[in-house]
């Protein structure tokens, strides 16, 4: 059975702000989101992990990093796991598309919705499943490490949950926070939701 560890990158300025980043180039972590990536790395340097994973994108790979090089595993990037498509909306403040006639939509009723200009939310977590399942075939026995955010692991939990898509809103997924899945061609199990730990110490 393979598990499966789904980290959120950590936090960046349009984290901070309450804005959608999507693919937007060079978002890099802040301070915070570094120690977070530090702390981690620490949590995470006894576990037994054989391989990383990580969306393309430039802030879940300096998540992923400390974590690689602690444990001499290169990371591999996968496409799967990248962010959502906003389309437009990429780049805006969450406060401005809270008043947009889509908000309700994908708030209650998300796989009915598309981002303008970008990709259907049902769509989303197809290539993010189909991506984990790929994963999971190529470590059937193994601990993986997979970095990505926070749409996209809400998404793949909801699927491993037997959870409509419809109702994924309801899981909340913090920076830099650990999930767990176990994934199996007869049995799937979540074993974990949202795991946080403590930033490391100055001193």
């Amino acid at each position: 059975m393979a598990q499966i560890l789904l980290i959120r990158h950590g936090e960046n300025e349009y984290t901070r702000k309450g804005k959608l980043a999507g693919w937007t180039a060079g978002v890099h972590l802040n301070e915070t989101g570094r120690k977070q990536a530090v702390a981690l790395a620490e949590y995470l340097a006894s576990f037994p992990i054989k391989a990383i994973y990580s969306s393309p994108l430039v802030r879940t790979l300096e998540t992923a990093w400390p974590l690689s090089e602690a444990k001499n595993i290169s990371v591999e990037k996968c496409q799967g796991i990248g962010e959502v498509r906003y389309g437009s909306w990429q780049g805006k403040s969450l406060k401005v598309l809270q008043r947009r006639k889509l908000w309700p939509v994908i708030q209650s009723r998300p796989s009915a919705a598309t981002f303008p200009g970008g990709e259907p939310m049902r769509r989303t977590q197809a290539r993010a499943v189909d991506a984990i399942e790929e994963i999971a075939a190529r470590h059937r026995k193994h601990l993986v490490a997979v970095f990505s955010h926070s749409d996209v692991i809400k998404m793949i939990l909801a699927h491993y949950l037997g959870m409509p898509l419809d109702l994924f809103q309801r899981l909340h997924i913090g920076t830099a926070s650990i999930s767990a899945i176990h994934v199996s061609s007869g049995r799937l199990m979540v074993s974990c939701i949202n795991q946080t730990m403590p930033l490391p110490s100055e001193n």
